[in-house]
């Protein structure tokens, strides 16, 4: 059989499989970051594949990465262009917690209590939902999805025990996780702040932060601009601190708004 053929026969197979559906095989090859399965119906070649953290969410990868051994796994991504799918044998090993968490959609409003706050995030345990067997919580929340306002730590913004509302983005299959915004549920400052002001406008603010190519500074609660290194005096400067420095009052003219990006791009130098 010739490879144009070999390659329409693995698309045919592939195409005829979905997303949720749940293959068996065996594993014919195991590597640091992946172990290669054949499956059952094509024993030619194994064309599927089962990541790291797609394992097993309760055993190391190397106890369950061994060639010869029997597997089930959920498919959860087909490359037909490529000849392979991705299978997840933590999805049949956590049904009815993974059963839940295809069941989400995004933007649906989820209520829990924060369970954990870690250096990369904030745990939360759902109201709904069976509990996750390994993290403290079926939900997540990274650092940027706690809040619209800047913040040195998450226990600035929550506490373990709190109570929450938060919005569902998306299902994270690699952790078995529903991630989730806190910040989604509260009005956005900046937006707030955008309708009451326009380009050319003066401003009065703080100095809250010098990097190489500016400053930052408040110009309300929660809202910060930036005044480029070019933008802080008439004549050229080669580092912030020559200019202003922390804590200094500065007025300053709004030069651009953002609203995509959220960003309040201020002068000093035009004012």
């Amino acid at each position: 059989m010739g490879d144009a053929s070999a390659g329409q026969v693995v698309r045919r197979f592939l195409a005829a499989l979905r997303v949720g559906d749940v293959c068996h095989g065996t594993i014919t090859a195991v590597s640091r970051s992946e172990m290669s399965v054949t499956l059952d119906g094509f024993p030619g070649q194994p064309l599927g594949t089962v990541g790291t953290l797609d394992g097993s969410w309760r055993r190391r990868f190397a106890d369950v990465a061994v060639v010869g051994q029997r597997i089930s796994g959920e498919v959860i991504a087909v490359d037909l262009d490529a000849g392979r799918m991705r299978l997840s044998m933590a999805a049949t090993e956590n049904p009815e917690l993974w059963a839940f968490l295809k069941r989400l959609r995004c933007g649906e409003i989820l209520a829990g209590t924060v369970a954990a706050i870690e250096r990369f995030g904030v745990f939360v345990a759902l109201d709904e939902g069976p509990d996750h067997p390994v993290h403290p919580g079926v939900g997540f929340i990274t650092y940027p999805e706690l809040s619209w306002r800047r913040f040195e730590a998450a226990s600035d913004v929550v506490e373990v025990g709190q109570r929450m509302s938060c919005e569902f983005l998306q299902f994270d299959t690699w952790n078995g996780e529903a991630r989730l915004s806190l910040r989604a549920t509260r009005p956005d400052p900046f937006l707030e702040f955008a309708e009451g002001i326009v380009v050319g406008q003066r401003l009065s603010g703080r100095v809250t932060k010098l990097v190489p190519f500016g400053v930052f500074v408040q110009v309300a609660d929660g809202i910060e601009g930036l005044v480029h290194l070019s933008e802080l005096s008439s004549v050229p400067v080669e580092a912030p601190e020559d200019v202003v420095q922390i804590g200094d009052q500065l007025t300053v003219v709004v030069a651009n708004v953002d609203l995509e990006r959220r960003r309040l791009s201020l002068s000093r130098r035009q004012a």
